[in-house]
């Protein structure tokens, strides 16, 4: 494997950072050599470990874990607000727009967050290689299937002045097709003997790696098949699934494949009818990590043909009226930045002096005056760095303690929304009555971790044909080059020999376990491993996936970003282990967000469903219980 050269790659990256993060303000000297006490860091431009980072939950953990109860201080820290709000992501910010609608432009809200940036899981990270800004994301992705929204969630993206039907131009969606690129399967020596890159040009889309749709690429699969580190059994296995599509279930009817499917996990299916191993069963695990953060172990056979994927085209099943949450839109309603645009067009309505009046374009290139966020003058601020420990009813309405700087403070306001991570409910809202906080507890956020690799150039990823990969036996388990996405000014890259954001997912799961002792288990996993297990992992995939092709991991990667998120997805319920019928509508999570008097409950949690219009609907609601 290479080495990234005699300097520590971290201390490299840190001084990258500090290089591309200081931002002209007045009053504030920009330069290395600059005051370190008058200058502030713009967080979208930190690399290195991100997300969860250090000082964001520490605090929290002391409470959830350790049981530990922070005195609450007797003096308020600043004037009583109208509304306090307890999490500055999509959920909170759009509660605070919302809240400003309902209780006047004058009114007095302020938003608490414990990470150093605003935007929750839309986290924003930026990238400054050889004179060219890069932008990606670095959590929630995308607008997914606006046309499936609420009247509420889509008139709030228009009051954002977003207009999804833009994307269509936005979105290049023959980029990559038009330059032959397609999904790939990256086998590692150390799992599978040999380093093995295996390359389906032209197939794009979800798993296009094994699909195929004319008799060359029919017949490119099944060469690729024969070429794998596999025994003849399996290769058998997977020729009779993916190349002739075989009804491996055909002795039962429609109805009794769906109740079998339903009830089974996809892998279990696979293994059962068609005999393949655990070392192939692994292959193909991983690919419903980024949908689920589960692989086909914990995902019923049912799920795996509604994601539309190959291995079930042969099952006959298109007459069998199977129900599905995923809808016909195309994936193409993305900012460069993610859903951070959507984040940034909050605040620049609650605090316009931060932003400047921006819409859905102009909003992509600009800059956030992060110590405007939270200045007395503000009729909306946004507290960042604060950790809340304990929220409760009072006569006169809300009190909120919170851990900021490692002191303990405390504000009041007639109303409180609390748009954290639900998970954290019960140990720190004293009111919260035993069966409410058991229904709290039944979630287990899914935790993931999305990396951005930040190349100078993708010339060995053009010579390879790919555009996207599959990599079972690494941390990183799949990776894709950025959306092919131009707008506001912000262009997307015209040849390989521009630099580019690559996208890398690794989400920690334990096989065999049920879903959510496997998110349990995996978050802590995932708080083990250091920015270094990433950055080691990155470079071998990289080079032995690429290196032959071209790329010199010393000389192309740039700067690496890791946005660790332990609490990431919503808990979305999985019908192979909760009970049948429970989903949005019905669950655990309806209890959960009961309101307790001056208190409300919002964030995508409350929703039970892990995607924009979740965080906006459970707002939407959360403020309807108070006002």
């Amino acid at each position: 494997m290479k080495k990234l050269g005699n300097i520590d790659r971290r201390e490299f990256l840190s001084g990258v950072a500090a290089a591309s993060v200081l931002v002209a303000t007045p009053g504030i000297t920009t330069g290395l050599l600059a005051d370190p006490v008058s200058k502030w860091v713009y967080p979208p431009a930190k690399t290195g470990l991100r997300g969860t980072h250090e000082g964001s939950f520490e605090a929290a953990h002391q409470v959830a874990w350790a049981g530990e109860q922070f005195e609450r201080p007797q003096e308020i820290t600043d004037k009583p607000y109208d509304m306090v709000i307890v999490g500055a992501g999509i959920s909170g910010l759009s509660a605070a727009v919302m809240a400003q609608e309902k209780l006047g432009s004058k009114a007095r809200i302020l938003l608490l967050d414990n990470h150093d940036d605003f935007g929750g899981h839309a986290k924003r990270n930026e990238f400054t290689v050889d004179g060219k800004k890069l932008i990606g994301y670095g959590g929630s992705q995308s607008i997914d299937t606006p046309s499936h929204y609420s009247p509420v969630a889509a008139s709030f993206l228009k009051k954002l002045t977003i207009d999804v039907e833009k994307f269509y131009r936005y979105y290049d969606r023959s980029y990559y097709s038009r330059r032959h690129l397609g999904d790939a399967l990256y086998l590692n020596a150390k799992t599978y003997g040999v380093d093995s890159l295996y390359v389906r040009r032209d197939n794009g889309g979800y798993n296009g790696f094994w699909n195929w749709d004319n008799t060359e690429q029919k017949a490119e699969l099944a060469a690729v098949i024969q070429d794998m580190p596999l025994s003849s059994t399996d290769k058998t296995a997977l020729t009779k699934l993916f190349i002739d599509r075989i009804d491996w279930l055909a002795e039962m009817s429609l109805e009794e494949k769906k109740a079998y499917l339903r009830s089974h996990s996809f892998e279990s299916c696979l293994r059962d009818n068609l005999g393949l191993s655990d070392k192939a069963l692994h292959i193909l695990r991983v690919q419903s990590y980024g949908l689920w953060g589960l692989g086909w172990d914990a995902i019923s056979g049912l799920e795996v043909y509604r994601m539309g994927d190959p291995a079930t085209f042969g099952l006959g099943l298109d007459d069998a009226h199977v129900e599905t949450s995923y809808g016909d839109d195309p994936y193409i309603f993305h900012f460069p930045d993610g859903n951070a645009s959507i984040a940034r067009l909050c605040v620049a309505k609650l605090i316009p002096d931060a932003i400047g009046d921006v819409d859905m374009d102009s909003v992509v290139p600009a800059t956030v005056h992060y110590d405007r966020l939270d200045r007395d003058s503000n009729a909306v601020r946004i507290r960042l760095s604060s950790i809340a420990v304990d929220a409760r009813n009072t006569a006169d309405g809300v009190e909120v303690t919170y851990v900021r700087d490692g002191k303990t403070e405390k504000i009041a306001a007639r109303y409180g929304i609390m748009a954290c991570w639900n998970n954290i409910l019960p140990h720190i809202m004293p009111e919260m009555a035993a069966p409410q906080k058991e229904a709290l507890k039944y979630a287990e956020k899914v935790p993931l971790v999305y990396t951005n690799v930040a190349l100078r150039n993708w010339r060995a990823f053009e010579k390879a044909g790919v555009s996207s990969f599959f990599a079972p036996g690494n941390l990183i388990t799949s990776g894709s080059l950025d959306f092919p996405v131009s707008m506001g000014g912000y262009l997307f890259p015209h040849t390989s020999d521009e630099p580019i954001v690559m996208h890398m997912l690794h989400v920690p799961t334990r096989r065999g376990l049920p879903s959510r002792q496997q998110h349990r288990e995996g978050r802590h996993d995932l708080l083990a491993l250091t920015f270094e297990d990433y950055e080691a992992d990155i470079v071998s995939l990289l080079d032995g996936g690429f290196g032959t092709h071209g790329l010199d991991v010393e000389r192309d990667i740039a700067a690496i970003t890791v946005n660790r998120w332990p609490h990431g997805y919503a808990y979305e319920y999985n019908e192979l282990f909760d009970p049948i019928g429970w989903g949005p509508k019905q669950g655990p999570h309806v209890k959960g967000r009961e309101t307790i008097g001056n208190l409300a409950i919002a964030n995508a949690d409350a929703s039970a469903y892990a995607y924009v219009n979740g965080a906006i609907d459970a707002a939407d609601r959360a403020l309807a219980s108070l006002l």
